[in-house]
């Protein structure tokens, strides 16, 4: 594996951060988007992805164009699928009969159900999952070619779904070796919760102290993908908190009502 890194570009206004490297090497775009760009209005201004967050449909459509086109994908934009996250543990993999499922905020196909993780071999299939605040992680192998998007809120941390989605995979695929981007994410500077929570933590990861009313969620998902065998060398953490930075990303806890950005990834069709 080649030095792993994201960027962050912009192109027609539409900020992401990617990693070009990967890209050209192996033809696999990665990303996570940051709110500015688009054409929602308050208080999903602007760039909102999500569609179950009484924004106007047409609105998130538009959006979502938006940032396949930044991103060179606006030919797959029928085949772009995105899941009903529902901070759970269930993992799907899309398949080109499930390919497509919740593309448009506006009718078509609904978002593939109760499911917080997906993950394709299919070339030419977009994923996409939204958040503000959780934990947004892409996972990619290079060699064979297979990419996956996980949303982790606490439940989902708590209960392991990164460390079982690289498990999972692997499982499927013989050789697969996992690199996993962490995206922006609400930090342990603003995460209070209920210190019995941080002690629930706290006996699942040696990285997460007792004795705490705050909670750090990057270091439970790093132990978790750690466990799981991406070591953190393979590992490449944002670092960004969602909560201290609302003029670049969405903040559930920071803002209440709000947007949501996303995690993207996609295999490039082979000539």
């Amino acid at each position: 594996m080649s030095e792993r890194m994201l960027a962050r570009t912009e192109k027609d206004g539409i900020t992401v951060h990617t990693d070009t490297a990967l890209r050209a090497a192996v033809g696999i775009a990665v990303g996570f988007t940051e709110r500015t760009g688009g054409v929602s209005a308050a208080p999903h201004a602007t760039l909102n992805l999500a569609a179950h967050v009484e924004d106007d449909p047409a609105l998130v459509d538009e959006n979502r164009f938006r940032v396949l086109s930044a991103l060179g994908a606006e030919p797959f934009a029928e085949r772009l699928t995105t899941a009903e996250q529902v901070h759970g543990t269930l993992l799907t993999r899309v398949h080109r009969s499930n390919a497509g499922c919740g593309a448009r905020a506006l009718g078509g196909r609904g978002p593939i159900p109760a499911t917080d993780a997906l993950w394709t071999t299919e070339p030419g299939v977009p994923l996409m999952l939204f958040y503000a605040d959780c934990v947004p992680v892409i996972l990619v192998s290079e060699a064979p070619r297979a990419i996956a998007v996980v949303h982790a809120g606490w439940r989902g941390a708590l209960a392991g779904i990164v460390g079982d989605t690289v498990r999972a995979i692997g499982a499927e695929l013989d050789g697969a070796v996992m690199t996993a981007y962490i995206g922006p994410h609400i930090g342990e500077c603003c995460y209070e919760v209920d210190p019995h929570l941080v002690s629930q933590f706290s006996n699942m990861f040696v990285t997460i102290p007792r004795a705490s009313d705050r909670l750090d969620l990057a270091a439970a998902v790093a132990e978790d993908l750690d466990r799981a065998g991406v070591s953190r060398e393979r590992q490449w953490h944002l670092g960004i908190c969602t909560a201290h930075n609302t003029d670049r990303f969405y903040s559930y806890r920071a803002e209440g009502r709000t947007g949501r950005h996303c995690a993207f990834a996609l295999l490039e069709p082979r000539s």
